[in-house]
């Protein structure tokens, strides 16, 4: 199993139906799980996908919209009947800091692990980082302020070459060097170009969340060159004017974002309830892009 894999808890836009759920996933990361937006049924939804609730250390709210955040105080006070330690931060938008600092303290007043707050603000930027993630937070254009997310691993380490570490007797303490690119130079004074001692490193992966927004082309500046983009497909192409006025966009308009962005994969959720069959919102988005994923509930993606 991979070990950067997107969790799709929920895929459908404003109103539950019986097929699916408000918006919700989890990026799980080397271990690490990273919620991003969190609408009811969420925590439901990581039981039946065996998502430990111990795990979850970030939450990434993109707006203030009931249906991507509502799920959220049952969550937190569900981690702390769970006695879960340690802390949970949540990335929200400023506006939003002061509502949701009330509901959990209302809700969630005894809580084993610390909650945090963090407000994004203004034109985003990097909101998380570890020694090996980041994660970017970057302007949607919806009905209220409203952000999407990239995450990035860093640029890896080149894979040493054992038969020429052994032939040049390289001692451990220049290894960590010759694996960040520096070419070894012998006790003689002989330079060892890094390209004889080690291999490419493995490609650093990436994955763009883009939640509600309408068809805009810096998004796609945005999220270029990711793996794999999650974009809203709302509305279907004959709605476009409705998807305009709602903040919104089609699926054959997050089809164009991804092409625009030259990235490899596309995901598209947040479908509306009126659509029963989303090979609908499917074939529409193919019509611009090839390698379209329709989201749904429980489904897994190696990135």
């Amino acid at each position: 199993m991979s070990d950067f894999t997107l969790n799709i808890l929920g895929c459908g836009s404003a109103t539950p139906t019986p097929a699916h759920n408000p918006s919700s996933q989890v990026i799980d990361y080397r271990g690490n799980l990273f919620m991003i937006d969190c609408g009811e049924g969420a925590q439901c939804m990581m039981r039946r996908m065996r998502l430990q609730f111990s795990r979850l250390g970030h939450i990434f709210i993109s707006h203030l919209h009931g249906d991507h955040c509502l799920g959220l105080p049952g969550l937190l006070s569900t981690l702390a009947l769970h006695e879960k330690r340690g802390c949970v931060t949540v990335h929200l938008p400023a506006e939003g800091i002061g509502i949701m600092r009330s509901i959990a303290d209302y809700f969630c007043r005894e809580t084993p692990f610390e909650i945090k707050f963090i407000p994004i603000k203004g034109a985003g930027g990097v909101i998380y980082e570890s020694a090996s993630l980041t994660v970017e937070a970057f302007p949607l254009y919806h009905r209220v302020p409203c952000y999407g997310f990239v995450f990035r691993e860093k640029p890896k380490q080149r894979h040493l070459r054992g038969d020429m570490v052994r032939f040049y007797n390289i001692p451990v303490s220049s290894l960590h060097g010759i694996k960040s690119g520096d070419d070894y130079i012998t006790p003689d004074g002989t330079v060892i170009a890094n390209a004889r001692l080690t291999t490419p490193a493995d490609p650093s992966r990436s994955y763009a969340y883009c939640s509600d927004t309408a068809f805009d082309t810096r998004v796609a500046e945005a999220v270029r060159g990711v793996d794999v983009l999650y974009h809203e497909a709302t509305y279907h192409s004959s709605m476009a004017a409705q998807a305009r006025e709602r903040g919104h966009s089609t699926a054959a308009e997050a089809a164009r974002i991804a092409l625009l962005a030259g990235v490899k994969r596309l995901v598209i959720g947040h479908y509306s309830k009126r659509y029963t069959d989303v090979g609908v919102l499917v074939s529409d988005a193919c019509a611009n892009f090839n390698e379209v994923i329709p989201a749904s509930e429980g489904l897994r993606i190696d990135i």
